[in-house]
């Protein structure tokens, strides 16, 4: 059996968590399946597939045309030979998007998917988009685009239930769509050796997204709020690292921030499993990646977050602590009465109990997922 793995990449951490968390539970599952994957520069490059054992799908996309058909025409000994795949070989497309068909990134995703998917179906191949937001839809090519993409999946998971909503509102309801939470919260993490273990640290997470994904005014406002709490953090002599979740963007947020409050030790990591490690052994987490707040919150560590999009207000629901939640509209009062959440330690141990029993939850509910996922695939 041939398995397309589709938008999860290495540059994005939340991205290269879903692949390592979908392989595992596709290779435990299917040991002899085989993996294929797209090429892309930035976020699926030749050396890092290599690594996982991916063969290279042929795929070229120019000015809204696929010209991967090229690769059905070349003989089956040269393929083989180059380790090369082309969409009739494929049984079997996983989607694991995070947030890609959305308005907010305009609408070349949504219509490359109808495009592709349509063209997999007439091979018989099996597409199934794993748990990831949906929506908002307001423009006719995404709304056209999701119709398609509906119409011809075998399964498709909605993260939670604003992006089932979204999808609903322009489909209707449809037994194909369902919903499960993130499924990375099945993936353990590694705690680096030559990290410090020590006491009493509160982790801070930057996200770049914060600033050119939001409004002008939004955008002004982040830097200054993230100031305010990690100044309070620091007037409670609590100690306080970086995380840098991201690429480059993040970390010249971070150093911004660190040379303006005393240096701040920032932690890089390349490795998403030893970032998910590092998160597990802190006091509390303030973040603004998606993926390390899931990282946080599913292995019980009180975490605050701020966030660009419906997608964080439901995980905090997910995980019954939408008190974590934080937003600019919030005075003094409301943000020392969210941070003393975390700094004070019978609250952070309530809390830690909280999201750990949630977890559990969340965990099974995920389990439940894969089995459908398992169902599709072996046709039952």
């Amino acid at each position: 059996m041939m398995i397309e793995i589709r938008k999860a990449g290495f540059v994005n951490k939340g991205a290269e968590l879903m692949l390592y968390a979908l392989m595992s539970k596709l290779q435990e599952r299917y040991p002899e399946a085989k993996f294929c994957m797209a090429p892309n520069l930035k976020s699926q490059p030749y050396d890092k597939r290599i690594e996982l054992g991916f063969y290279q799908k042929i795929h070229l996309w120019r000015k809204g045309i696929n010209f991967g058909f090229i690769g059905d025409l070349l003989p089956y000994f040269l393929k083989k030979q180059y380790g090369l795949v082309s969409d009739k070989d494929i049984d079997v497309v996983i989607d694991a998007a995070g947030f890609s068909y959305t308005e907010q990134w305009g609408k070349y995703s949504c219509l490359e998917l109808a495009s592709s998917i349509k063209r997999w179906k007439k091979n018989k191949t099996k597409v199934i988009l794993l748990p990831q937001a949906f929506g908002p839809y307001e423009s006719f090519f995404n709304k056209y685009g999701m119709k398609q993409i509906v119409k011809h999946a075998d399964l498709i998971f909605a993260r939670e239930k604003t992006s089932y909503k979204h999808l609903i509102k322009i489909v209707g309801e449809n037994n194909t769509i369902k919903i499960a939470p993130d499924f990375t919260n099945l993936l353990g993490g590694i705690v680096p050796n030559d990290f410090k273990k020590e006491q009493g640290k509160f982790c801070i997470v930057p996200n770049y997204r914060m600033i050119d994904k939001a409004s002008k005014e939004e955008a002004q406002e982040y830097i200054p709020f993230l100031t305010r709490l990690i100044l309070y953090l620091q007037q409670h002599n609590k100690k306080i690292f970086f995380l840098v979740h991201e690429g480059e963007n993040d970390y010249r947020l971070a150093q911004q921030l660190s040379k303006a409050l005393g240096e701040i030790e920032i932690v890089r990591e390349l490795d998403p499993l030893k970032i998910k490690g590092i998160l597990s052994v802190c006091n509390g987490v303030i973040g603004s990646r998606f993926h390390s707040l899931v990282s946080g919150l599913s292995q019980g560590i009180p975490s605050l977050g701020i966030g660009w999009s419906h997608k964080y207000q439901e995980l905090f629901k997910d995980y019954d602590f939408i008190e974590g939640l934080l937003n600019y509209a919030m005075n003094s009062k409301e943000i020392e009465e969210r941070l003393s959440l975390l700094v004070e330690k019978d609250s952070n141990q309530v809390i830690r109990q909280k999201l750990l029993q949630r977890s559990q939850i969340l965990k099974q509910h995920s389990l439940e997922m894969w089995n459908e996922v398992y169902a599709v695939i072996e046709g039952k």
